[in-house]
């Protein structure tokens, strides 16, 4: 099923469900770019990444020492994660969940919390789950948010503008205590990758938001 010409009104569930249903796995398996940068510098300790897909954020994670969980809609992602992580000899150090994040409530926190390109055609309380997520950053914790700034084909697919984030709009919408929490980026970083499918090379800008709980 592709991403674009999409009914805006299709059940979450349906529309990734039939995404993932497709065949073969649909993403690389590899880290997204602005994770591997962010993490690198960081000191292993737990992880949570948000909309996790067929788990390669949190499979990197893990090779690095981190204790990662990821939550996941499809169960059918969920399962190639899960079959992932125990051919990559990781499976203690990753959980996988399916999970509906408009009903998640946190409840325990992490060192890190992540959400790469948490975006989608159908209904998705983008904000909304991004605001409770904060609540699920441990003291000392980072949470790192990168999205799509613009469709990545360099097309205008019929997707809600909503999809496409600015920096200060992701920053606004976590309504963050400044005596709780230091900004430490929200901008945009460019980078050069190859979109889904394709070998060609392609220049990205990603809304980039990293902020920490004091």
């Amino acid at each position: 099923m592709s991403m674009h010409d999409v009914d805006p009104t299709m059940d979450p569930t349906e529309f990734w469900e039939g995404r993932y249903g497709t065949g073969d796995n649909i993403w690389s398996g590899k880290a997204n770019a602005v994770l591997e940068k962010v993490a690198s510098e960081l000191t292993p300790g737990t992880a949570l990444d948000l909309g996790a897909g067929e788990g390669g954020d949190v499979l990197w994670l893990a090779s690095l020492g981190w204790d990662a969980t990821g939550l996941e809609l499809s169960r059918t992602a969920v399962a190639r994660a899960e079959s992932a992580a125990e051919k990559a000899g990781l499976s203690e150090r990753t959980h996988f969940f399916a999970q509906d994040l408009h009903q998640w409530q946190p409840e325990q926190q992490y060192d890190l919390v992540t959400a790469s390109f948490f975006q989608s055609p159908v209904a998705l309380e983008r904000h909304e789950i991004l605001k409770r997520a904060t609540q699920a950053v441990a003291s000392g914790g980072t949470m790192l948010i990168t999205s799509h700034t613009a469709p990545p084909s360099g097309k205008e697919p019929n997707f809600d503008r909503s999809m496409f984030p600015q920096p200060d709009t992701d920053l606004t919408a976590l309504n963050l205590d400044p005596e709780l929490w230091d900004v430490a980026t929200a901008e945009i970083w460019t980078r050069e990758g190859t979109h889904h499918g394709h070998n060609e090379i392609m220049t990205f800008e990603d809304t980039v938001v990293i902020v920490r709980r004091k």
